[in-house]
């Protein structure tokens, strides 16, 4: 598979469990709750989505996450396609219980239990709005659970998933929940089509560069695309996506991060190993978010999934091992704010 192969597999493929544990509350007490993983469903446009509602098996009120994962076909737990059974939203989860943090984690359009739903004829009108969509129908829902405490509720997100978590934090329509504060791990820095670009112009030959921007332009233009494109590329941008690809492209982050609202928490995470999320690609982000309570954590050796791994090798991301220890002690002070 080439580099722009795996870059469309992971940022982008928009067209295309019930489970139980338990673990202590580390914010200790006489006894430590139970924490239960709950099978849910809700509703969103005509689609039915399922999810996995974790929280204390008692009815004491308290703070709680929605938990949205990576960009296209990663469900719940943060599996994907093409990497495999990557269980790091899982994960989180699991750490957010352990601070007291009841979470809501669910399978997107074209997941999971969720599948495609009524878009199962028309793969292709799975845009991005598609998903932010579906990100609105999960935080009403949690807000309307009577043990969420409605003025402690968070929203987690890693890589394009952020786009829609910043998108719920800046929603000032009628009804839609407040978001207290907001976790954004190696979120998305840039417009779509502009960050391929980067890594077009960084790796690629100068007939390679030259072909991408003429079709960047193109799609842009009229929302069309070529019919081939070398090196790769093709995967990324073709005719069977540019709908998804070109709706994508209109999102700006910058734009979002402007408006979540002054003094909301953020946690913004980079790294130094994670080319879809270096430090110096996400300080444009990090300078647009200036106006909120933000706590940037720049790691090392941290792979996009959240694990040590310095090579960043996608066939690693399936390896199971723990969240960073670097996250984990970025959780601990930020789920105090």
């Amino acid at each position: 598979m080439t580099r722009f192969k795996v870059a469309a597999a992971l940022l982008l493929s928009l067209v295309l469990a019930l489970s139980a544990g338990c673990s202590s509350d580390a914010s200790g007490g006489d006894a430590a709750p139970t924490w239960v993983d709950e099978e849910v469903t809700f509703e969103a446009d005509g689609l039915t989505l399922h999810g996995t509602y974790r929280h204390r098996d008692d009815d004491q009120s308290g703070p709680a996450a929605l938990l949205i994962s990576e960009s296209g076909n990663t469900d719940r737990n943060g599996d994907n396609l093409v990497a495999g059974p990557i269980g790091n939203m899982r994960q989180l989860a699991e750490l957010l219980s352990e601070r007291g943090v009841a979470s809501l984690r669910y399978d997107k359009v074209g997941t999971g239990r969720t599948g495609l739903g009524p878009y199962e004829a028309n793969p292709n009108d799975v845009v991005s709005a598609v998903y932010t969509t579906g990100a609105k129908s999960a935080i009403r829902f949690l807000a309307d659970r009577p043990d969420v405490d409605q003025d402690r509720l968070s929203v987690y997100a890693l890589g394009e998933g952020t786009v829609h978590a910043m998108t719920l934090a800046g929603d000032t329509s009628p009804g839609a929940p407040t978001v207290h504060s907001l976790g954004l791990f190696q979120p998305l820095p840039g417009r779509y089509l502009d960050i391929i670009s980067n890594r077009v112009k960084a790796d690629g030959s100068p007939e390679t560069i030259a072909a991408w921007e003429a079709a960047v332009e193109q799609v842009r233009a009229d929302g069309t695309a070529p019919a081939e494109l070398p090196d790769g590329l093709g995967a990324i941008l073709n005719p069977g996506n540019v709908k998804a690809v070109a709706e994508a492209d209109k999102i700006d982050p910058l734009a979002l991060a402007a408006a979540i609202p002054a003094g909301t928490p953020v946690l913004v995470t980079c790294s130094d190993s994670d080319n879809q999320a270096l430090c110096s690609a996400v300080q444009p982000l990090v300078d647009a978010l200036g106006h909120t309570d933000l706590t940037l954590v720049e790691l090392d050796g941290v792979n996009h999934v959240l694990r040590d791994d310095p090579t960043d090798n996608i066939a690693n991301y399936a390896s199971g091992k723990p969240l960073s220890p670097q996250v984990v002690s970025a959780l601990d002070e930020f789920v105090t704010k």
